[in-house]
């Protein structure tokens, strides 16, 4: 059955902030201009997960009118708190010594969901079409220029046959396509490969970003406190920390991110986050509370020196699918926006002068103008700093930021892929983390649950091996760290008694991408589910 196509002037893959925001900006300019926004999730904002602080820069240049429109900025920062944490004890930073980039006035704490559910409204009304649950699964090209993409077929089973709900994917063709598929985008690092887009860049380096969020007792709910911790439970040379960011409602956002390069393969991200919320300094904000729900996601870290070249013929990357966050203010979202805006800018302006499918090469040079750039360059060293250590590190990055103002006259750069650094579990001992008490810390299974995740049973597995032997030597080397760094409990090994062997719990995924980035070997491959699978979010 040949596949259908419909014909775009601009294909947007992923409806997060970058995406939506590049197709509002589009009909802006040029209202004349066709736009289509496709969204793997069953709807906009079902996997979209972030702390989050939101600065809103950027959004006041797209939606100036912003308030009277309803954006749901609701809770304005009021204070903010970092704390170094000790075992038992913990050191507060006082106000006046906190780096600028940990100053959050003027900034609100938000659903970045719900942020782009309300900015898919306002695509919407200015005519762009948006297909949620449908994921975008092929490259398409028309010689070496991108021409589209191609979303996944429907009704195939596990075995890869047709069923009787068999339906062939969709070719949506754009004169330029952007990608906007969020953190280490299957469509993204094809696309990286094939146009060595990453060529003169440094590697990019990633967190995993735990969080749930919390509906807790009156007494306890200050809304607008912005909450930061680095320290325990994380040893001094592992790259990590906490943030509890009090919204509207009683409730409280609590997450966990650990960077990516750590060397322990006994480390779990995930216990690590649930041992967090036992600290005398952090647990009161959650007594007699109620966990709502949960996810986790990784985050690229790598900043300026790890951007790729953001534009090949047909097509850029946007947002978090080329690394636009920036790690030191822990922010991302007003960041995608920018760049969004700069994308659909440069090719409104190239298909008004009739050169459409050409390099957008008006992009990066928009974006080396702009104040993003400025940002960027100023929190260039925050994470090359950081991975020296928590001393080392917060001590640099205080000079870094508070003598130079971010303007050292040095840029560091990332020592290698956060896979190579990982090291064997023979220079390690396990980690002994507590059992959950089913109040305050919780186990995979019933974390995945309120996670609202689904997907097909009978579905091909969208996790990939290169090679299904080299599972057994991750087992050998590395202890089978994939039961540790997946949030999820997807990978399990079985038969360890007598022949390990690892098992794949593909329904239980959060679409994270950390086995994708993490695994020592890089055998693991995720790729796009069926459409409408994963999580569902409410409220993230």
């Amino acid at each position: 059955m040949p596949r259908e196509s419909m014909q775009y002037d601009i294909v947007i893959v992923g409806a997060g902030p970058a995406g939506l925001a590049a197709a509002i900006r589009a009909k802006q300019l040029a209202p004349e201009v066709s736009v289509c926004v496709l969204e793997k999730g069953s709807e906009v904002g079902a996997h979209i997960l972030s702390g989050a602080v939101m600065d809103p820069r950027a959004l006041a240049e797209l939606i100036p009118d912003w308030k009277a429109q309803g954006a749901p900025l609701n809770t304005p920062v009021t204070k903010d708190r970092f704390l170094f944490l000790g075992e038992q004890g913990h050191l507060e930073t006082p106000a006046f010594l906190l780096p600028a980039c940990f100053q959050n006035h003027g900034n609100y704490v938000v659903s970045l969901g719900n942020v782009c559910r309300w900015l898919a409204k306002q695509a919407e009304a200015l005519g762009v079409e948006l297909f949620a649950g449908f994921a975008a699964a092929e490259l398409l090209y028309e010689g070496a220029a991108v021409k589209g993409v191609a979303t996944g077929e429907l009704g195939i089973d596990r075995q890869g046959e047709k069923t009787a709900a068999y339906q062939p994917g969709m070719e949506l063709h754009g004169k330029y396509t952007f990608f906007a598929e969020g953190c280490r985008g299957q469509l993204g690092k094809e696309l990286e490969e094939k146009h060595r887009l990453r060529e003169g860049a440094d590697p990019q380096v990633y967190g995993i970003g735990l969080k749930e969020l919390w509906e807790v007792q009156p007494a306890q709910h200050q809304p607008g406190l912005v909450l930061h911790t680095a320290g325990w439970p994380l040893d001094a040379a592992t790259y990590g920390g906490s943030f509890l960011y009090h919204m509207e409602n009683r409730q409280v956002a609590v997450g966990f991110v650990v960077g990516l390069g750590y060397a322990n393969p006994y480390l779990s991200p995930y216990e690590e986050f649930q041992r967090f919320k036992t600290h005398p300094a952090i647990r009161g904000f959650f007594e007699q509370g109620k966990r709502i729900s949960y996810g986790a996601r990784a985050i690229t870290a790598g900043g300026l020196q790890s951007l790729p070249k953001l534009v090949f013929p047909g097509g850029a990357l946007i947002g978090d699918n080329a690394g636009f966050l920036n790690a030191s203010r822990i922010k991302g979202s007003h960041c995608a926006i920018k760049s969004g805006m700069l994308a659909a800018e440069a090719a409104c302006e190239a298909l008004k002068a009739g050169r459409a499918g050409d390099e957008l090469s008006a992009y990066p040079e928009a974006f080396k103008a702009s104040w993003l750039y400025e940002e960027l360059y100023r929190a260039r060293n925050f994470k090359p700093w950081m991975s020296k250590g928590l001393y080392t590190g917060t001590l640099m990055v205080g000079v870094d930021q508070v003598v130079f103002r971010g303007r050292a006259p040095w840029t560091l750069h990332h020592k290698g892929p956060d896979h190579a650094q990982t090291r064997p579990a023979r220079e390690f001992s396990p980690i002994a983390y507590p059992k959950p008490d089913g109040a305050l810390t919780f186990d995979r299974l019933s974390s995945v649950f309120i996670s609202n995740t689904n997907h097909s049973e009978d579905q091909p597995v969208h996790l990939r091996l290169k090679d299904p032997a080299l599972p057994l030597r991750n087992w050998q080397e590395y202890a089978g760290p994939e039961q540790r760094y997946c949030p999820a409990g997807v990978y399990e090994f079985v038969d360890v008694e007598t022949k390990p062997r690892l098992q794949i719990n593909a329904q239980n995924c959060v679409h994270c991408k950390t086995c994708d980035i993490k695994d020592p070997l890089q055998n693991i491959v995720w790729v796009a589910p069926e459409g409408g699978g994963g999580p569902n979010y409410p409220n993230m």
